[in-house]
């Protein structure tokens, strides 16, 4: 396995329960606009890690749905504002992040999420995030094209000071985030959904350094991190001693 020194993580169904929601509420719209047609995972999969603006589209063009990208985007922003502050971290995500954050590795956030959806997501988790170096979002000036382009990936190198790709471990759900991190010619952990493992055919061919059923499932030493303290609980960071960066 490669040595890693930076660690880079998308956020959605990867870090925090997100997924989820995004399928109950697709699913209620169809129920409501489409006849109740299944959301299935293999439409799914395809709209991952995308922005906002681009999974609108390919949903309402999908489906035939009788509203315009930006009415339909304005019901679904109405439902998730409801939902996403109740969601929660995945198993293995607090004792990997702080046990990260406690050794000192440097760690970034690269979502395709838009700023203002980031903070809504993460409105009570924000100690968790805090522990983060920088945060990149999909609406931010420099991110051209969402994933599988390796945008957002490149971002969160660069403001991690540009250290090489052979160093940086992206942690992705979504096979466009494994493409995206690949084409940012990083190392890769894919962490998908059991529903999209199962269609996703040879999870060989996505080119995934590693494949895990749960981030709980992660050991660092494999890439040259430091190992787990211990097997216990997750490690308690104080306020005192998070550094906020900009």
């Amino acid at each position: 396995m490669p040595r890693i020194t930076h660690c880079i993580f998308d956020m959605d169904g990867l870090l925090l329960d997100t997924e989820r929601v995004y399928t109950e509420v697709t699913q209620e719209i169809l129920d409501k606009y489409a006849n109740g047609i299944k959301f299935s995972w293999e439409f799914k999969s395809k709209l991952m890690g995308r922005t906002g603006n681009e999974s609108a589209a390919m949903v309402v063009d999908e489906y035939k749905l009788p509203m315009t990208v930006d009415e339909y985007i304005d019901i679904t922003s109405q439902l998730h504002e409801e939902r996403f502050p109740l969601v929660k971290p995945l198993p293995g995500v607090e004792r990997l992040i702080r046990h990260l954050y406690k050794h000192k590795v440097p760690m970034a956030v690269a979502t395709s999420s838009s700023r203002e959806k980031f903070l809504l997501k993460t409105s009570r988790n924000k100690e968790l995030f805090s522990l983060f170096d920088y945060i990149v979002c999909g609406d931010d000036d420099d991110i051209k094209q969402g994933k599988p382009a390796p945008d957002l990936f490149l971002a969160a190198q660069k403001r991690l000071g540009n250290p090489s790709a052979d160093n940086c471990l992206v942690f992705e759900d979504a096979t466009n985030g494994v493409e995206a991190g690949r084409n940012a010619h990083m190392h890769v952990v894919w962490i998908p959904d059991s529903n999209l493992r199962a269609i996703a055919g040879d999870v060989d061919s996505h080119g995934a350094t590693l494949v895990l059923d749960s981030m709980a499932e992660f050991n660092p030493e494999h890439f040259d991190l430091p190992a787990f303290d211990t097997a216990g609980n997750p490690e308690t960071i104080h306020e005192s001693d998070i550094v906020h960066n900009a």
